[in-house]
């Protein structure tokens, strides 16, 4: 049978709490009053005092905190908050210790002790209730700010995560259709046979939406397809080479080898005389995607930038990894992280 812990009621911990600090004063009464150790009816009253010294110092001292804590935070001011703790934690002790001090001598006509000691051990005493209680404090205060900070992190991680899946569907549908544009004009049944595939390809951008990581022998399938979509039109202007490598057990970001592809195709020519050389291949724990540079004149308001700096946004939140672009020898090479 599984037990529960409830929190005792309000009144109930502060009879608890009242009773534990009546017994720690005790042998404090005891010490503050070296004149009366001799008379019971002397220590009786030392007793009565030190033990009312510490409930009084402790409830109070948390009331205090309380207060100053309505207005000052340690987090947010620290330095503040602890001369402002320091002065109304003294202001208060030396209150109290005045209050019972007459009390006891004026109201009851009784010598409790030396008042410099009295005063002292209440200091001691209040400091070391302070201390406490501010270090629960702060260390509450920092719990929950940790907590909330993790908490906004990974709400901001993942907004930020969908905000750049959702780039993707209508970056890749809009250059889809913009090709078969084109092609509707030169051959119906191509056009036919476009659409069909296109229809295969949209439904693996669907499908994979949601998913944060997909297999590389998926994601290099549905490359496959959307190079053959990219062949009718281009046909032996376009080489695409994928080498034989060990493809299981490992992830990429979804679209990710599709996009780089693609961004090949949009920004370099594509002609009999230039054909364009995409190969994939894998080297080590990356994923290679390398293009023979051939540059088109795009204008910088024409490219969206969406491509490249979106996978790699993407790979800094799924992997360690970093995405590594390289440009030389006439040759782009992007590296991707195999997750």
């Amino acid at each position: 049978m599984k037990f529960i812990a409830r929190e005792r009621p309000f009144w109930i911990r502060q009879v608890r709490d009242v009773f534990l600090l009546g017994l720690i004063g005790i042998p404090f009464g005891y010490l503050i009053c070296s004149t009366c150790r001799n008379d019971f009816d002397l220590l009786k009253y030392s007793i009565l005092a030190s033990s009312t010294l510490w409930i009084s110092l402790s409830k109070g001292n948390g009331l205090v905190n309380y207060v100053i804590s309505l207005y000052v935070s340690w987090l947010k001011e620290p330095v503040k908050r602890l001369a402002v703790s320091l002065v109304g934690h003294t202001v208060f002790t030396v209150l109290m210790v005045l209050i019972l001090k007459y009390a006891f001598q004026e109201l009851l006509d009784t010598d409790i002790g030396d008042f410099l000691t009295v005063s002292v051990m209440s200091v001691g005493i209040s400091l070391l209730i302070t201390f406490t209680m501010h270090t629960r404090s702060f260390l509450f205060s920092w719990r929950s700010l940790a907590i909330e900070s993790e908490r906004i992190k990974k709400e901001a991680i993942s907004a930020k995560y969908e905000a750049l899946k959702n780039q993707v569907n209508p970056h890749f549908l809009f250059n889809s259709l913009n090709a078969l544009t084109n092609l509707v004009y030169e051959d119906a049944d191509l056009s036919a046979k476009f659409i069909k595939k296109l229809s295969e390809v949209y439904r693996y951008v669907l499908e994979t939406r949601e998913k944060e990581v997909v297999s590389l022998e998926e994601e290099l399938d549905f490359v496959k397809s959307f190079i053959f979509l990219q062949k009718i039109r281009h046909e032996g202007s376009l080489v695409f080479i994928i080498e034989k490598f060990d493809q299981r057990n490992v992830n990429v970001v979804p679209l990710s080898v599709q996009m780089l592809v693609e961004n090949a195709l949009k920004h370099n020519v594509v002609s009999d005389d230039e054909p364009l050389i995409i190969r994939i291949y894998r080297e080590g724990d990356f994923l290679t995607i390398e293009n023979n540079l051939q540059k088109k004149n795009i204008l910088k308001e024409e490219s969206s930038g969406v491509g490249l700096a979106n996978i790699k946004a993407r790979y800094e939140m799924l992997s360690s990894g970093e995405v590594e672009v390289n440009e030389e020898n006439h040759l782009f090479t992007v590296k991707l992280p195999l997750i």
